[in-house]
């Protein structure tokens, strides 16, 4: 059936686009997804879908937009329009001859970059870390946390508790991406509280906050990572979130942002704290979808016509826990198995290898109480790591053969998973 607008036939492009063809697909969309992992629940909802082979953020910069117009064409449709994932943000709407339904590359630059914001938040008087510069290290007021200006899921986050800490941290960083700079690193102050996030849909002149939603960071029973996303319970009640919405709301019409975007806050004792924005769909559009039968694809299109939905309500609450690989897995038969034995997506397709501390897949669960959503979601994680534990025993004396050559030939595919939640 034809959408409204005559609009049919969609690309999802981004580092990962699972959460944008599934919802577009439950929408009655025909969608076709370039990404950097294909997984096997992606595939079964793309009408066809096709590698990004880009294994950094500098390389997708760097994507010519004539590599996207020729896998475009190979797919054998007319696009209605190209919606855009984590790490395409900045892509050149002017390069295509559909609509690119996302924010203008100006705003996402600006709500992209932390300085930038930072500056922003201190005119609009809104709640904020306090931000220094690397060339300002004799201002600091410790501690702080050292993190990219744009993206990076948590993982490249580190906290100094001192000078020679901060000193460490930015050597740290440097060996293990050596292509981020000092001078595309923030530095702010670090503050305690509870992760959170306000997913919001937005017109040029109306913003809509759809959901208040926990986030869970550095999850040890999920990841052995202390500032890697984790997933989200949607919804987060708190005291705070009218106050959250209202300031998201506020901020995404300031930036002149469009569609479904994200605003991630702190809840401190003193209140609720603005960290950074996500200017486009968020790692929370599972759970708000579960939480509320809302479709937030269909909203993010009807943002570009000007329309917002009725205020979508919570009727339970919904989890998702992202399960982090604490060593290198080939995904065999039987560790499918496993997998697609939860109530789980992002799954790795078969043959493919999972490096240690990348996300090996996400797992979900819905309740009526918040705690009871976050059990379910252990037991689950519990459930996986037991076996792959098991196994990892029972062939100590007897190693996977060939694992090397696997590896290697899976090289061309691997990328990573971290950028999930970017």
């Amino acid at each position: 059936m034809r959408k409204r607008g005559n609009m049919q036939n969609i690309l999802a492009i981004g580092f990962d686009t699972r959460t944008i063809v599934c919802s577009a697909s439950r929408a009655g969309y025909t969608v076709c997804s370039i990404d950097a992992f294909r997984d096997l629940d992606l595939q079964k909802c793309a009408h066809a879908s096709a590698l990004l082979e880009c294994r950094t953020s500098s390389e997708i910069r760097q994507l010519d937009p004539r590599w996207i117009i020729a896998k475009m064409n190979a797919f054998g449709l007319d696009f209605d329009a190209i919606v855009l994932g984590s790490g395409m943000e900045m892509l050149d709407p002017g390069s295509f001859s559909c609509p690119v339904l996302a924010s203008c590359p100006d705003a996402i630059k600006e709500a992209s970059n932390k300085q930038h914001l930072a500056k922003k938040l201190e005119a609009l008087g809104m709640p904020h870390p306090r931000c220094y510069s690397p060339e300002e290290l004799d201002a600091i007021e410790y501690p702080v946390i050292l993190k990219p200006f744009r993206g990076g899921g948590g993982i490249f986050n580190r906290v100094a508790r001192n000078r020679q800490e901060l000193l460490t941290a930015f050597e740290e960083l440097a060996r293990l991406d050596p292509e981020l700079a000092a001078e595309e690193l923030i530095i702010q102050d670090f503050l305690e509280g509870i992760p959170s996030s306000v997913s919001l849909l937005s017109t040029k002149s109306q913003a809509l906050a759809v959901a208040v939603n926990e986030q869970l960071i550095g999850i040890p029973l999920l990841s052995r990572l202390p500032f890697a996303y984790c997933g989200n319970v949607t919804p987060f009640r708190t005291e705070h979130a009218e106050e959250m919405e209202a300031l998201a709301e506020e901020l995404v019409l300031e930036l002149g942002l469009l569609g479904s975007n994200g605003v991630d806050f702190l809840v401190t004792e003193k209140g609720p704290v603005v960290l950074e924005i996500n200017p486009r769909f968020q790692g929370s559009l599972d759970t708000i979808e579960m939480a509320t039968g809302i479709n937030l694809f269909e909203a993010h299109i009807g943002c570009f016509r000007g329309e917002l939905p009725e205020k979508p309500e919570a009727k339970l609450f919904a989890a998702r826990g992202v399960l982090y690989s604490d060593r290198e897995l080939f995904i065999d038969r039987k560790l499918m198995d496993v997998i697609l034995g939860e109530k789980s997506a992002d799954i790795p397709s078969m043959g493919t290898v999972t490096e240690p501390d990348w996300p090996l897949t996400s797992l979900f669960a819905c309740a009526s109480t918040r705690d009871e959503a976050v059990r379910s979601l252990e037991r689950g994680a519990e459930r996986i790591k037991t076996f792959i534990e098991n196994r990892t025993k029972r062939r100590k004396k007897a190693p996977e053969p060939c694992l090397r050559s696997m590896r290697l030939s899976c090289e061309s595919t691997a990328f990573s998973r971290h950028e999930r939640s970017l």
